[in-house]
């Protein structure tokens, strides 16, 4: 069963880690790899990449790209998000704190920054959510 848009915002809202999809052009699957993503209901989503990487390289190529996150307990849900890129701006210290601290238990927050210089620069990227695909497949422990 699909889920209402408000389902579905604060759903995404929650720290999964993103399936991040983009093309990788003519003849190729898309490039898919796991990502750590920030959103709030109403708002863009936006993740983090080196600005010379190829998940960079293939989103200017292709302008757009799709996240999926996933839970399967206590039921099978998930939602997808598909949009254009609207912007790409610097990484701040600020953003890359709030990245992982949305997703690191706060001892390991300055542990992993520091660690996380070993990464170079990086941008964050911005999709506007412009189709949204979701379910709720309830408990499949019943079957």
């Amino acid at each position: 069963m699909p889920l209402t848009l408000e389902e579905r915002q604060e759903f995404l809202a929650q720290p999964h880690i993103a399936a991040f999809s983009v093309s990788a052009g003519a003849g190729r699957g898309p490039l898919t790899v796991p990502i750590w993503y920030q959103y709030r209901p109403g708002a863009e989503v936006w993740v983090l990449t080196g600005p010379e990487s190829q998940k960079m390289r293939l989103l200017r190529e292709a302008g757009r790209f799709t996240l999926m996150v996933q839970q399967l307990e206590p039921t099978v849900r998930y939602v997808s998000v598909e949009g254009p890129v609207t912007r790409i701006t610097p990484m701040t210290d600020e953003m890359h704190r709030e990245m992982a601290a949305r997703y690191l238990p706060a001892e390991s927050v300055d542990g992993y920054l520091k660690a996380a210089e070993a990464f170079g620069e990086q941008v964050a990227v911005y999709l506007r959510p412009e189709h949204w695909l979701s379910a709720d497949l309830g408990d499949l422990s019943k079957y």
